[in-house]
């Protein structure tokens, strides 16, 4: 069968059409539902109940997690987890995040590899907790930064920009 370049671009143009373009809805809807699955495997709270957000700040960044409402049980959860995830993260072990969102996660590999230059700092906060990154570096500062653009794309309904 003889393709011409018309029927080509019309076939190609069709799905595109159908499909959408990379990263459209669908994909994302279901990178999402990724994403949480094998988030309940690591983090022990509820991420139906709970909320992510994400501030870029000037020198690095601050990751916060709170229960939705009144939820003591979540609260501890988090506040558990965070506590944990801090230590890890000041000694360079990003498995965590890396279970969830892939070996490829915009900034993990920097961030692997540059966390003697970086401070992660865990407090409690009404709610939940939150952990501070902080860094003088500015290659640095972009990847806590990337890897906050992609947990808020990853994590959908369940995080936020920081407001």
């Amino acid at each position: 069968m003889r393709v011409t370049s018309r029927v080509l671009a019309c076939l190609v143009g069709a799905t595109i059409a159908c499909v959408g373009p990379a990263g459209d809805g669908a994909d994302l809807e279901q990178r999402q539902a990724e994403v949480a699955w094998q988030g309940a495997a690591v983090m022990p709270f509820d991420l139906d109940r709970t909320t992510h957000s994400f501030e870029k700040l000037e020198g690095g960044g601050l990751q916060t997690v709170v229960a939705d409402g009144d939820d003591p049980e979540q609260v501890a959860l988090i506040r558990s987890h965070m506590a944990e995830e801090a230590e890890r993260f000041a000694r360079g072990d990003f498995h965590d995040p890396a279970m969830i969102h892939g070996d490829d996660m915009a900034g993990l590999h920097s961030l692997v590899t540059g966390y003697e230059q970086l401070t992660v700092t865990y407090s409690d906060v009404s709610g939940g907790a939150e952990i501070e990154f902080g860094t003088e570096v500015d290659e640095l500062v972009a990847a806590i930064h990337h890897w906050f653009e992609a947990q808020l794309l990853d994590h959908g309904e369940h995080a936020q920009p920081h407001r």
